[in-house]
């Protein structure tokens, strides 16, 4: 919240979403987020893929979302047993889809052209730091993704 409000002048008007803990989004609400976006920014728990059906995304057509930002590989208690429960139920190379670079392969398969994730687990301190640089640079300071992640290296 405090980023939408740290830029909510232009940038953040337009946006819409699901913000905090309001409630789970379905698989219909991830689907039209997905598809109406022309940027996506995810910022939560666990693996992106987890909270989705994989089935479903890679079947969608995505060629709008010119950007997606996942800031997610974050893990507390709750998050990693609803997540060993959910992967009692897949198979191993199923899981395996769920890993980094092979959800950004998947993502750039459904049309979306710049894909900036986290490679390993992080904490939620670090993504929100993380996301403030992006938002900072690329919206305020008007800076390209490449210039952006390289800040984000440094």
């Amino acid at each position: 919240n405090e980023i939408l409000e740290k830029y909510h002048e232009p940038f953040t008007l337009r946006w819409e979403g699901i913000t905090g803990n309001m409630h789970v989004p379905s698989q219909a609400e991830w689907e039209q987020l997905l598809t109406n976006c022309s940027a996506f920014v995810f910022y939560g728990m666990e693996r992106f893929l987890s909270h989705m059906l994989l089935n479903r995304l890679v079947a969608m057509n995505i060629p709008k979302c010119h950007l997606m930002i996942l800031l997610d590989l974050v893990r507390s208690k709750q998050s990693y047993q609803r997540v060993m429960n959910s992967d009692l139920h897949k198979s191993c190379p199923r899981v395996a889809l769920e890993r980094p670079v092979e959800t950004a392969m998947l993502l750039s398969l459904t049309g979306v052209r710049t894909i900036i994730a986290n490679q390993w687990y992080t904490s939620l301190q670090e993504n929100a730091e993380r996301l403030d640089i992006l938002s900072e640079n690329l919206l305020r300071m008007g800076k390209t993704t490449g210039q952006t992640v390289n800040i984000l290296q440094k």
